[in-house]
């Protein structure tokens, strides 16, 4: 079974437009547990343009599933992993004048600093991965540091339009997510998934989770979370579906 966790960080975007206390990030994690997904995703950035130190605390403590912390190789943001101590730290690359994470994590000129907050994140029991590109090389890199998973960035396959380029892209992805389970990292994916594009990343049979947010929080304000949610992963269980076969 391939779990699915959902990212509600742009709950967070439409409440900090107005600097007020609604809509609840954690509200929509609650419901988005109630409609069966298995954990639940966040970003703390450095600029807090969207989820804010309070909502990390507060999902952490209200959620009945896994959180699953995203944050830069960051000091500050390490302490406070340190501190809240997530179900798991994800670890991404962080500008802040992008709109939205752009590629995957540099861990090939990152390895030494890499591996010390690694070091730090695991000795307090929290499961440490790297969000990377669908390179070999950054695999081969997140194995020697030890990483417990990576999630290959599927941003790039989201965005193609021509069937060719998009095969080859999924090309990539199937081949890093095969080398990584070969090393004994743990493959997850997301980045710009939707209900259409998810099936051929769900066939990929060494994919074993998937972090959604965008699509979703999207989807939710015509139909609600519950059944964007929902949705989503019936479009998973098809993509699983076709690998079986």
């Amino acid at each position: 079974m391939i779990r699915l966790f959902v990212n509600v960080d742009h709950v967070a975007t439409v409440r900090e437009a107005r600097k007020t206390i609604e809509p609840s990030p954690m509200k929509a994690a609650l419901l988005a547990e109630k409609a069966g997904v298995q954990g639940i995703t966040i970003h703390l950035r450095e600029d807090r343009r969207h989820i804010q130190d309070d909502d990390v605390r507060l999902i952490q403590k209200k959620i009945s599933t896994k959180l699953n912390l995203e944050m830069a190789p960051a000091r500050e943001m390490v302490d406070l992993a340190l501190a809240i101590q997530p179900h798991q730290v994800s670890l991404v690359p962080e500008r802040r004048q992008e709109i939205t994470t752009e590629g995957g994590l540099d861990v090939c000129s990152q390895e030494k600093s890499l591996s010390k907050i690694r070091e730090e994140i695991q000795s307090k029991g929290i499961l440490f991965s790297l969000f990377i590109d669908p390179d070999l090389a950054q695999v081969d890199a997140s194995q020697r540091i030890r990483a417990d998973s990576i999630e290959i960035n599927t941003g790039k396959y989201t965005e193609l339009v021509s069937p060719d380029e998009i095969e080859m892209e999924l090309e990539r992805i199937r081949k890093s997510a095969k080398r990584g389970a070969e090393h004994g990292l743990k493959i997850f994916a997301g980045h710009g998934l939707n209900y259409e594009n998810v099936q051929a990343i769900a066939a990929i049979p060494e994919i074993e989770e998937l972090n959604i947010g965008h699509f979703i929080v999207g989807q939710a304000i015509y139909c609600g979370m519950e059944n964007a949610v929902t949705a989503m992963i019936r479009s998973i269980e098809i993509g699983r579906t076709q690998r079986r076969n």
